[in-house]
């Protein structure tokens, strides 16, 4: 069993938010993958279902943000899972947008919401770094993730979201590369290898006998060897 989290805050302000990608990931890998409806419990909203054969819960923390962990820790423990069965969709300024990344373990970068996981389940846990952009500067990043996604934005966030969900049951499965790859052929989809080749231009025809130097070929001389000769003398 496994817990998926997605990171962001609740209530329609904030759905198309960046910071709401993590939520965004969680409603499409439900609505593709026929899990449940959406229930309160947790501090949060959760669902479940199966993908590649393991149970797996989906979770929404409505705590805001912030305190994101309050959720993420009491869903753990009442499913009596440990720290490395969870793992964290989350926005990431430090990837350009449409890059996604996977990582096992190790610090909280300066986000909220992974601040609050650390604090309450520890650093042990599994992430997809999902990016959307950096502002430029520090001072920019909060209005930069508590904005929508521009409508330009549109393309390559639904091919994330789908590659996400065509990936999802190999995450579940701890295979990230097949995961990634999933992801990659949605928003990098590989170029078609079937295109019509250009047909090659054609040789000009000449007498291999004669030099193609571009001068008109001299008439053939029909005369008998006795006329040359009385020709030569004439």
């Amino acid at each position: 069993m496994k817990l998926f989290v997605g990171l962001g805050n609740p209530g329609a302000k904030y759905a198309g938010n960046r910071h709401n990608i993590g939520f965004m990931a969680l409603d499409r890998i439900a609505s593709d993958h026929g899990f449940g409806p959406w229930k309160t419990k947790f501090q949060g909203e959760i669902t479940e279902g199966r993908l590649s054969g393991d149970k797996i819960v989906l979770l929404k923390p409505t705590t805001f943000m912030n305190n994101s962990g309050q959720s993420v820790g009491e869903a753990l423990r009442f499913y009596k899972l440990d720290s490395t069965d969870l793992t964290v969709f989350h926005d990431e300024i430090d990837l350009a947008p449409g890059k996604l990344r996977c990582k096992a373990g190790g610090g909280h970068a300066g986000h909220n919401g992974l601040r609050s996981i650390h604090q309450h389940v520890g650093p042990h846990y599994d992430r997809v770094r999902m990016g959307v952009g950096h502002p430029g500067h520090k001072d920019k990043v909060p209005g930069y993730v508590l904005h929508d996604f521009a409508k330009a934005e549109q393309g390559w966030l639904d091919d994330m979201l789908r590659g996400v969900s065509d990936g999802a049951a190999h995450l579940a499965d701890g295979d990230t590369g097949r995961f990634l790859n999933a992801v990659a052929l949605r928003v990098a989809p590989p170029r078609s290898s079937k295109s019509t080749p250009k047909p090659a231009p054609l040789a000009p025809q000449t007498d291999k006998t004669e030099k193609n130097d571009g001068k008109a070929p001299e008439a053939r001389d029909t005369r008998s060897a006795l006329q040359k000769l009385m020709d030569k003398f004439s």
